[in-house]
C-alpha cells in the first residue's frame, strides 16, 4: 500500500488543499472534534490537529466517531500536540479565528479576506496556511493569538455571534475551498461528465401548439373556459406558455396534467348525473352546464 502523503510535504495543483491545516486548541467535546473532521473532509481538506485536548483519547471517543459520519480517516490521521507553537510548526501564515475584537495583537480580517489572502500565498509552493480555533467555551487566549499572523472574524450577528466551534470550522473550510478551487483546477459546480438529458431540449413549435390545444380542451372540461365566450383568456394563456420556451419534458408534463384534468372532469360529470335529483330548476341546470359562462 502506498503510504499517505505527509502533511509537511509541499503539494501543488489539486494537492494545494493539503497545505491548509486546521488546528483546534484545547477541545473538550468529542462530538465537536468528529463534526470538525466531517466539515473539513466535505470541503476537500484532511489536515486536522488538536492542541492539548481535555481527553487524550478524544479522537477515539464513540461520539467523535459517530459525528465524523464517514470522515473516520480524518480522525485516524489527526495529530495531537502539547502546545500551539508545536502545531503551527510548518505554517507560514496562521489565522486565529475569534468572535471578540482584540485591542492588541495581529491585524484583523474577515474570513473571506483570509481565504483570498491564503489563495495568494498558496500560489507559491513553499507556503502553508493554518486556521486556528479555540475552546468551545472561551475561544483563543491572547497568548494563542500572538502566535498567529492575523486575527480572523466571521461576520455573524453582533447581538449573538457565538458559533459552535465545529460550525465556525465548517464556514472557514468552505471559504477556503471556494478561494482555492481556481488554483486547484477544480470546478465550482458539479460535473455532468458530458451526459445530455434530451428532455431538457427546447420543444418544437409543433409540440407546443399541440400542447396548447390540449390545454384548451382541459380548461373547457373543468369549466374554467366557456368556448362560446372565451374573451382574451386563450390568447393570454398561449402567450404565457410560449414566452417561456418550454422543454420537451415540460410539454409532456403539461399534457399529462391536461389528460388528468379531462379525466377527472369526466368522472365528476358522470357522478353528478348518477346522483342528481329529478326536477332540477332552471338555475341548477345552468350551474351544472359545461357551457356556462365564466
Amino acid at each position: 500500500m502506498t503510504p499517505p502523503v505527509s502533511s509537511d510535504t509541499p503539494a501543488r495543483g489539486p494537492d494545494i488543499f493539503a497545505r491548509v491545516r486546521f488546528v483546534m486548541v484545547n477541545p473538550t467535546h468529542p462530538g465537536n472534534v468528529g463534526s470538525a473532521a466531517r466539515a473539513i473532509k466535505t470541503m476537500g481538506f484532511h489536515d486536522l490537529h488538536l492542541v492539548a485536548p481535555a481527553d487524550p483519547d478524544i479522537l477515539r471517543q464513540p461520539e467523535a466517531i459517530a459525528l465524523a459520519s464517514g470522515a473516520g480517516d480524518i480522525l485516524d490521521q489527526a495529530r495531537t500536540h502539547a502546545t500551539l507553537a508545536d502545531a503551527l510548526g510548518p505554517a507560514t501564515l496562521a489565522f486565529a479565528l475569534t468572535a471578540r475584537a482584540r485591542a492588541m495583537g495581529p491585524p484583523p480580517c474577515d474570513i473571506r479576506e483570509a481565504a483570498a489572502q491564503s489563495a495568494t500565498e498558496l500560489a507559491r509552493p513553499d507556503t502553508r496556511i493554518a486556521i486556528v480555533l479555540g475552546t468551545e467555551r472561551t475561544g483563543l487566549s491572547n497568548e494563542d493569538i500572538t502566535l498567529c499572523q492575523r486575527v480572523c472574524h466571521i461576520p455573524a450577528n453582533p447581538a449573538y455571534s457565538s458559533l459552535n466551534v465545529s460550525q465556525a470550522l465548517q464556514l472557514a473550510a468552505w471559504e477556503m475551498r471556494y478561494a482555492l478551487l481556481p488554483l486547484a483546477g477544480e470546478a465550482r459546480l458539479p460535473d455532468t461528465h458530458a451526459r445530455h438529458d434530451p428532455g431538457t431540449d427546447p420543444a418544437s413549435s409543433e409540440r407546443v401548439q399541440a400542447m396548447l390545444d390540449h390545454f384548451e380542451q382541459a380548461l373547457v372540461a373543468v369549466r374554467f373556459l366557456d368556448p362560446r365566450h372565451p374573451k382574451k383568456l386563450l390568447p393570454r394563456m398561449r402567450q404565457m406558455w410560449t414566452r417561456n420556451r418550454l422543454s420537451t419534458d415540460e410539454v409532456d408534463m403539461v399534457r399529462g396534467m391536461c389528460t388528468a384534468m379531462i379525466r377527472s372532469a369526466g368522472h365528476a360529470t358522470a357522478g353528478a348525473a348518477r346522483t342528481a335529483p329529478t326536477g332540477l330548476s332552471d338555475e341548477h341546470e345552468h350551474a351544472l352546464s359545461p357551457d356556462r359562462h365564466v
